[in-house]
């Protein structure tokens, strides 16, 4: 049976996306890629969605991707976060499947789901029947998403977050919290603050929210106090 893939990957960070991501990719190719341990998209002949940000969010409710990351002390020598993922308003599909890369996540667990007539884990993929209209699904799991830099510091990159059809992009809203260590502090966040893209934090934590179109990339860093 044919069935459509969700692809909300784990690379070196999260990454999010609506079907069919690559359609212009073989299975063969998604198989390989899922299955090692390299970062790099084999995706070169696919055409790189531009990022547009919403200022006014769509009247017709749309995809909406939540991530939690909770960074722990450890999490600064072994690069694994905790990851509380939850997509909502997904469109309707009779057979999908949320796939994580293999080697980027572990201790995956299904939360709670709804609209959606069975769910279960199968390696490092959810696999989903009959997602109805208004569908929502959370899930949790370590994530190796850290990254030390040469100068100390630290990056989590997230991305790309995108909700692709055939060769168009659809709008999507993508939210996010990150806590912290106190002993870590935020330094920056790239794309900065703009209509369409909401950015807060605090001393343990870091949130934004995202209406786009497009393909998004964020990169926070996070340094140690002195």
């Amino acid at each position: 049976m044919r069935y459509t893939h969700l692809f909300w990957l784990v690379t070196l960070s999260l990454l999010t996306a609506t079907p069919p991501i690559y359609a212009k990719m073989s299975e063969a190719e998604i198989e390989a890629w899922l299955n090692n341990d390299t970062d790099k998209l084999p995706g070169s002949r696919i055409n790189e969605g531009k990022l547009h940000f919403l200022a006014k969010p769509p009247k017709k409710q749309v995809h909406h991707h939540h991530n939690t990351l909770i960074v722990h002390k450890k999490s600064l020598t072994n690069g694994w976060v905790k990851m509380q993922q939850c997509h909502q308003h997904l469109d309707k599909f009779p057979r999908a499947q949320i796939v994580y890369k293999k080697y980027k996540i572990k201790n995956l667990k299904l939360i709670s789901s709804r609209n959606i007539e069975k769910t279960w884990i199968e390696n490092h993929t959810i696999q989903l029947r009959n997602v109805k209209k208004g569908a929502r699904i959370c899930i949790e799991a370590d994530t190796r998403a850290l990254l030390k830099n040469k100068d100390g510091s630290f990056t989590l990159i997230n991305g790309p977050f995108m909700r692709r059809y055939l060769d168009g992009f659809f709008p999507m809203r993508v939210s996010m919290d990150l806590r912290f260590p106190k002993n870590l502090k935020f330094v920056s966040i790239l794309p900065p603050q703009q209509p369409g893209l909401r950015i807060n934090f605090n001393a343990t934590g870091v949130h934004f929210d995202a209406w786009f179109e497009g393909k998004l990339y964020t990169h926070i860093r996070l340094e140690l106090k002195h």
